[in-house]
């Protein structure tokens, strides 16, 4: 699992003289050894750096180290679907292999500094959790993110054994009672102020709730103004029964649920939008246009959405078709998913993507967007021949 760490590590660093190799490839499409292969493929798109003399000396070799050493990376045959993206400065004494739960476009890029879009791309449509799960007096904090969990933070406090204790003839039965809830409410509160400490030092989107349902309503009552609209779900598990396995299969049915409703709503905007004639882009001709200017602010894309099509690598114009590009006359090149193509463009401007796999009216259109601005006059388009 990536952490904010290693994000922040490889955001900050900076070549300097010498650049970074940032490469992105699929993996789990057509076999274990395709991404070996596809890596490789990449890799020679860029031998070429190491024998231009344009380049200083200390680039070349660096640029020459990089490819050795991704090269010899080992594993790569064992990775499941995804994809892994790679940092590499050799001398800069740099080097980050990230994998990510899902597939991006394949690319090498060499530059003065990591380019990693993509990737962050990618991770926006994930949402770290906080899942804890709570009763009377424990508690255990978990978090939850790209599919892995880890325990981060447990601890009980003091309870009586037996609050339901009557004493002679039930004389004691109300003292108790109230002793027993002063001490549930005490641990409430400490189980709150770890989650603030937790929240606050950032990372955790999602609070998801866990233990006997008569406790959590109670214990959701504790929290604070600014945690409430944080609580994605609840569920109902004993802490004192249940397995790490367990808590993962409930609160990644929440995130899902969430995330779907996420998605919902998107596109609900997105449609709202476009009834009221705001600045919007429905179908893939207007989102093609939209990418090519450069006015997508969020492009929503249909899962598993594909379309062949025409990029102009001078200009950025993407269209279904055209063997020229009406804005600088230059040739186009075909791509057999120019979905991917414009979901590239829309990252490289600093756009956001969304994947919706919820069922939607996105499905009559496959993608939509929201814009910045509303769209110029398209460009004419050419008849391929």
């Amino acid at each position: 699992m990536i952490t904010t760490e290693t994000i922040s590590r490889i955001i900050r660093f900076n070549g300097g003289e010498v650049p970074v190799v940032s490469l992105y490839a699929k993996a789990g499409q057509d076999g274990p050894a395709a991404l070996r292969t596809q890596v490789n493929s990449l890799l020679h798109e860029i031998r070429p750096l190491t024998e231009d003399a344009s380049l200083g000396r200390p680039a070349r070799l660096s640029v020459r180290g990089d490819i050795q050493r991704i090269e010899g990376l080992e594993g790569l045959e064992r990775m499941g679907p995804g994809a892994v993206a790679i940092f590499s400065c050799s001398e800069g004494d740099f080097f980050e292999q990230v994998n990510l739960p899902r597939g991006v476009r394949d690319r090498v890029v060499v530059g003065a500094t990591p380019w990693v879009r993509p990737m962050l791309a990618v991770l926006n449509e994930y949402h770290p959790a906080c899942v804890l799960v709570v009763d009377r007096r424990s508690a255990q904090a978990w978090e939850l993110y790209q599919d892995e969990m880890r325990e981060i933070r447990e601890f009980r406090d003091p309870a009586l054994r037996k609050p339901n204790y009557a004493g002679w003839y039930g004389l004691m039965e109300h003292r108790v009672r109230n002793r027993a809830d002063d001490l549930t409410k005490r641990h409430f509160r400490n189980a709150v102020r770890v989650l603030d400490e937790l929240f606050r030092a950032g990372g955790h989107e999602l609070l998801i709730v866990g233990g006997h349902p008569e406790e959590v309503p109670n214990f959701l009552e504790f929290l604070p103004y600014d945690l409430r609209p944080k609580v994605a779900g609840t569920f109902t598990i004993d802490a004192w029964t249940a397995t790490p396995a367990d808590i993962r299969h409930s609160a990644e049915r929440i995130v899902e649920q969430y995330e779907r409703d996420e998605e919902r709503r998107r596109v609900a905007e997105v449609m709202e939008a476009a009834a009221m004639r705001r600045p919007v882009a429905l179908g893939l001709d207007e989102c093609l246009w939209a990418g090519s200017v450069a006015a997508v602010r969020t492009l929503l894309v249909q899962e598993g959405a594909t379309a062949p099509g025409v990029v102009c690598d001078e200009s950025g114009w993407l269209a279904t078709s055209g063997d020229t590009c009406p804005l600088c006359g230059r040739a186009t090149r075909r791509t057999p998913d120019v979905i991917d193509d414009l979901a590239q463009a829309v990252i490289d401007e600093s756009g956001a993507v969304e994947h919706v796999l919820a069922d939607t009216q996105l499905k009559a259109h496959n993608v939509a967007a929201a814009l910045r601005f509303p769209l110029p006059r398209r460009a004419p388009q050419d008849t391929p021949t």
